[in-house]
């Protein structure tokens, strides 16, 4: 049994592949990618982000929908990877059986990983999860196309 190779991106690698910038970039770290098959990465949750000031701040919990972002973002990392597809534009194209099991708060690190379930050409789908300090707290499958 062989050992699948994998690569990591640091954040000046990540701004490569994802046209996302700041406040919008939700991805801090690829910490283990196998191309076209699955990638790990995490997000360091701050307080100093500009959502914050707005989102119960007075007890301040990450949005879902950034959550999902985020995972939306690595899931199209995966996608990138994958030859003939690193220079197009990658979109988020669906949601499916998202859960939100735990709040996410300033402080916490956000660990993802996104798996490709199904392909069909450049739409994919991707199982993909969401923890902090090793507990799920959110899950969802979502669909990237590339155009």
């Amino acid at each position: 049994m062989s050992e699948e190779t994998f690569v990591t991106y640091d954040i000046q690698e990540i701004m490569k592949l994802l046209p996302h910038r700041f406040p919008f970039l939700l991805v801090d770290k690829v910490t283990k990618c196998i191309p076209g098959k699955r990638v790990e990465g995490y997000k360091n949750v701050s307080v100093n982000e500009p959502q914050f000031t707005g989102h119960f701040p007075e007890n301040p919990v990450m949005p879902g929908v950034l959550q999902i972002e985020a995972m939306a973002q690595l899931s199209i990392i995966i996608l990138k990877s994958v030859p003939g597809y690193e220079n197009k534009l990658a979109l988020f194209a669906g949601i499916d059986s998202a859960r939100f099991k735990k709040v996410v708060m300033p402080g916490d690190k956000l660990e993802m990983t996104a798996e490709i379930v199904k392909q069909k050409g450049p739409i994919a789908k991707c199982k993909c999860t969401a923890s902090v300090d090793g507990k799920l707290v959110t899950e969802a499958e979502l669909m990237c196309a590339m155009q």
